[in-house]
Parts: structure tokens; sequence; C-alpha cells
């Protein structure tokens, strides 16, 4: 095989990066696009930094293991398999399923941090940035937070105002612009999907 094509995919908080790659993890299989998640990178509760009301503020790149994820970026980009216990939110301290990741002919990195951190972001053939607006990425986090990780709508917009926002404007925000592809997800990414769908395939005819 010949050298892996890495894209890194960002955006805020519920701006749809999740979507987005289900869609195409539903449109290429696995023999030909692999992606890695950050988000089974977080180190255990007992490691992470409080604010000052006593809460984890997991918005902040010291929650995660940035190191071993560059580390399994660096084995995926080498063609090797990468095997890595599943995160569970809300439920940290119980051991997740392992999970294993194939190296394939396109390798897709998915999270928050990925360019901030130069030594990761440098990394990338192609760089995409996931956008909506703020107050329908809110909507959207509260929904999911409240109907699928059980966390109160206080917490939620508390941890909105006080962390997610804050970390937005000084780890995410600053770094839209090396991005080579911006997708707005205030309605749909239906054009876009299609427009990034077209060039993975014409990377697969072309390795």
């Amino acid at each position: 095989m010949n050298k892996p094509y890495l894209v890194g995919i960002t955006g805020g908080s519920a701006s749809g990066k999740t979507s987005f790659l289900r869609e195409i993890g539903n449109l290429f299989g696995p023999n030909q696009v692999c992606i890695l998640s950050q988000d089974n990178y977080y180190k255990p509760a007992k490691e992470q930094t409080k604010d000052e009301n006593g809460h984890i503020n997991y918005d902040l790149p010291d929650c995660i293991d940035l190191d071993a994820f560059k580390d399994d970026i660096i084995k995926l980009s080498l063609g090797e398999t990468v095997k890595r216990r599943e995160y569970r939110f809300q439920h940290e301290e119980q051991m997740g399923d392992w999970l294993e990741f194939k190296s394939a002919p396109i390798v897709i990195i998915e999270g928050l941090f990925i360019f901030y951190r130069e030594d990761i972001s440098t990394h990338f053939n192609l760089k995409i940035f996931i956008e909506a607006n703020e107050d329908l990425q809110l909507q959207r986090r509260l929904k999911r937070d409240t109907l699928e990780r059980n966390i109160p709508a206080d917490f939620v917009q508390y941890q909105w105002n006080n962390h997610v926002m804050p970390a937005f404007r000084k780890y995410l925000e600053p770094y839209k612009e090396q991005a080579d592809i911006i997708i707005n997800n205030n309605a749909h990414f239906n054009n876009s999907l299609k427009v990034v769908e077209d060039h993975f395939r014409w990377k697969l005819n072309n390795q």
C-alpha cells in the first residue's frame, strides 16, 4: 500500500463532525477509509483539571492524551494497526471495549485540538473545518447531552459558557484559516459531503 492520505477534521462542539464522519463511513469501506477519533484518548477523571467551582473541564488540550494520539496517528500513517480502549462518557471508571483501527489508503483523524498541536497538524495532507452557528451548536449539544448522556440542561449550559466556548476561541477558531475546506453545517452538509466524497474517490483511484 502507498503511504496513506491523512485527513484532519475538526470543528466546534456539536458542529456536526460525528454526523459527517458517519456519512463518510457509510460511503466507503474499511479497506478504503480508516477513521480515528480523539474521543477515545481522554485521560482518567483523576488526572483532569478542575475549574474554580470544582468541575472537570473536558475542553482543554491537557484533558486528552495527545501524545498517545499522535503516536497512533504516526502508526496509521506507516500502515500499521492501532488498538485502543473505547472511552465511555459518564462512565470513565468502566474499561471500554478494545477497538481496532486498521490503516487504509485514506486515514481520517478527528478531534478538537488536532490543528492546535502543530506536531499533529503537520501530518495532514488535507484539513477540514466544520462550523455552524453558535446558537445552533448549543441547541444540538443540549439535545445530545441531556438525552444521550443524561446531563442536566443547566450544567450543559454551564459547560458551554465556561468550558466549551472559551476553549473554542483559544484552541480551534484561530486555526480555522489553516483549513483547506470549510464546511458550513447550519442546515446540512450534503454539497460539501459530495465534494469530499469525489475527492476521496479520485485519491483512491490514483494511488
